[in-house]
């Protein structure tokens, strides 16, 4: 696994941006094709804005997977997972294959075709993001480290569902859905490589437990430092509770833990 810490949220954002754009890039070179996770959270604005803006990708050849999705709101919903990628991801590039989670249709259905999807072939990146309390994709502590489902049903936290209220997507606590469909950490890990994009002070928390503390289900993310092709992106806000040696370690902006 391999850490990398920017001075703020655009550089970040940018150079995780180059870095999945090359990835994409040489999946279609090698396979024809590029299979990929899209996640929809706020920490994902810059690093798509920067991702949908590189030329000479053929997004043609692209197909998207959803890394997760409140049960029970559709995709006109501001806050759905599914309006989110369509906006910022898809409609800027025209992918013609889109694996969406619908929130509002049978949740075993989804799963069911989800999961006969993502089987078919591998996963070349995964773009994915950490939450305020560690969790991958929707994967809350204690996550199910256990299972080999490629998507499942989980039940937030409500550490997850007030960070969705305090970053604007719900007006209150009881509107945040309490279910959800997602990626299971097992099928995270299967991706060839992963790209974690995490700015931000509100995560430097859950970045200190992840990398500095055990892996373990809680602390979802933390299950990162087992996969051999990870890249984790912070900025200095989301990296500031990290030890003085692991901040050496990456003086310049990028290293290895």
């Amino acid at each position: 696994m391999e850490l990398r810490i920017f001075e703020d949220r655009q550089s970040l954002g940018s150079a995780a941006a180059a870095h999945g754009a090359a990835t994409i890039r040489r999946a279609i070179a090698e396979h024809g094709t590029a299979r990929i996770v899209g996640a929809s959270a706020a920490s994902q604005f810059e690093f798509l804005e920067a991702l949908t803006s590189t030329p000479d990708i053929d997004w043609s050849r692209v197909e998207l997977f959803h890394l997760d999705e409140y049960i029970g709101l559709p995709m006109t919903h501001p806050a759905s997972f599914c309006h989110f990628l369509q906006e910022r991801l898809v409609a800027k590039t025209g992918i013609p294959i889109c694996h969406f989670l619908r929130g509002d249709e049978d949740p075993q259905e989804i799963i069911r075709l989800a999961n006969a999807a993502i089987a078919a072939a591998p996963i070349h990146v995964a773009f994915v993001g950490i939450g305020e309390n560690g969790h991958l994709a929707f994967n809350d502590p204690p996550a199910d480290f256990e299972t080999n489902e490629p998507f499942i049903v989980v039940e937030l936290d409500e550490v997850c569902r007030l960070q969705q209220v305090r970053e604007g997507w719900f007006s209150s606590l009881d509107a945040v859905p309490r279910h959800a469909i997602s990626m299971s950490v097992r099928q995270v890990l299967k991706a060839e490589e992963i790209l974690a994009i995490v700015p931000g002070p509100q995560k430097a928390k859950a970045i200190h437990e992840c990398f500095e503390g055990p892996i373990s289900p809680m602390a979802p993310a933390s299950v990162l430092r087992k996969h051999s092709n990870a890249a984790i992106y912070l900025d200095k806000d989301s990296a500031a509770l990290l030890s003085q040696e692991t901040l050496r370690d990456h003086a310049g902006g990028r290293g290895r833990i």
